[in-house]
C-alpha cells in the first residue's frame, strides 16, 4: 500500500516504514534510480526502519507517481507537462521533506536517486543530516564531460540531440525496452551475481512502463545531456556524504567512486560490495544493510 502526495497538481506515490518509531529525532528517505521505483527497496526500507522512520518515494514519471508529457528545456511550455530535470526532481524532494517528512533527514540515492539526493540535501529547511549515494550516476555522456568521449562521439553529439528529442523515436524506443524478456536481459547485466533478479523485480519495474505517460520520462532523461554532475555537487557540499558502491558495476567504473573518495572532502567513507553490481542494496542486501544502518547510527 503507498500514499499519495499532491505536489503541483500531479500525484507522487510514496510509502513510509518505522512510523510508530516516533521518538526518532531523524527520518530516513529512500530515492531510486532511473525507471526504478519506490519498490525497488524491497529488502532495505523495512531493515533499516527501526532506526528511523524510514519514507520510499517515486519520482515525478515513475512507479506509481504520475507521467507528465515531457517538455525539454527549450521546448514551449504546455499546461501539465513538465521539465524532467535533476533541478525538478530535487525540488520534488525538497517540499517532500518539508511538508511530509518535517524531521532532520537523511538521504539514501541509488543511480541518479544518488545525484538528485546531492542536489537537494543542503536546500532542504528542515535540515539534511547526511546523504548515502548508492552507485551514483556518473552521467558520462552530459556535455560537460564530451572531451572524454572519442572524436566519432563528439562528432556525431548533435546528431544524436537531433534525433532523441524526436518523440516518435523515443517512444519506439521505450516500447521495445518496456518488455518482461528485455527488462530481465538489462537486471542480468546490472546485476553480474544474478542474485535477486527474479519475477517480483521484474514485475514491479514492467508495470510502470504500462501506464498511459510512461514513455514521457524516458523521453525526458534520455534528453538530459546538460544537467548536473556529482563532482560538481560534492565539491561544493558541506554535509558527510557516504559512498557504497557495487565492486563489478557495469555502468559506473569503481574507478570513479574512489577518485571521489580520495578528492571530496565531505566523503566520509566508501564500502565496496564485491561481485556486486549497479543496484547492490537490492542484489546484496544482506552486505549492503548491515553498512547502512552503521551509517545512520553514527549520524544520528
Amino acid at each position: 500500500m503507498h500514499q499519495i502526495w499532491h505536489w503541483k497538481n500531479l500525484n507522487i506515490a510514496w510509502y513510509v516504514d518505522g512510523v510508530n518509531n516516533n521518538t526518532s529525532p531523524i527520518a530516513i528517505l529512500l530515492i531510486h534510480g532511473f525507471g526504478a521505483c519506490k519498490e525497488h527497496w524491497r529488502y532495505n526500507q523495512k531493515a533499516i526502519s527501526h532506526l528511523a522512520p524510514t519514507y520510499s518515494i517515486d519520482l515525478c514519471g515513475f512507479g506509481n507517481s504520475s507521467q507528465p508529457r515531457s517538455a525539454l528545456s527549450y521546448e514551449a511550455k504546455v499546461p501539465g507537462s513538465f521539465n524532467y530535470s535533476f533541478d525538478n526532481w530535487s525540488q520534488q524532494i525538497i517540499d517532500f521533506c518539508n511538508e511530509i517528512i518535517q524531521k532532520p533527514v537523511i538521504l539514501i540515492g541509488n543511480s541518479i536517486g544518488g545525484v538528485i539526493a546531492l542536489n537537494a540535501s543542503e536546500r532542504i529547511s528542515k535540515k539534511c543530516i547526511g546523504v548515502i549515494l548508492i552507485d551514483c550516476a556518473q552521467r558520462t555522456m552530459d556535455d560537460k564531460r564530451l572531451i572524454e568521449q572519442s572524436i566519432l562521439m563528439r562528432f556525431l553529439r548533435p546528431l544524436i540531440k537531433t534525433i532523441v528529442r524526436q518523440r516518435l523515436l523515443s517512444s519506439t524506443l521505450f516500447k521495445n525496452a518496456a518488455q518482461p524478456a528485455f527488462i530481465e536481459k538489462i537486471l542480468k547485466i546490472a546485476y553480474p551475481s544474478r542474485s535477486n533478479v527474479n519475477k517480483e523485480l521484474v514485475d514491479l519495474l514492467y508495470r510502470p512502463t504500462q501506464r498511459k505517460g510512461a514513455s514521457e520520462a524516458f523521453r525526458g532523461f534520455i534528453n538530459l545531456f546538460d544537467d548536473h554532475l556529482a563532482p560538481d555537487l560534492l565539491r561544493n557540499i558541506r554535509l558527510p556524504v557516504y559512498l557504497i558502491w557495487g565492486e563489478k558495476d557495469p555502468w559506473e567504473p569503481i574507478q570513479e567512486a574512489r577518485e571521489w573518495f580520495h578528492t571530496f572532502k565531505c566523503i566520509k567513507s566508501l564500502d565496496v560490495i564485491s561481485n556486486s553490481g549497479h543496484c547492490p542494496h537490492d542484489e546484496m542486501p544482506e552486505k549492503v544493510n548491515p553498512i547502512l544502518e552503521k551509517i545512520i547510527q553514527e549520524a544520528m
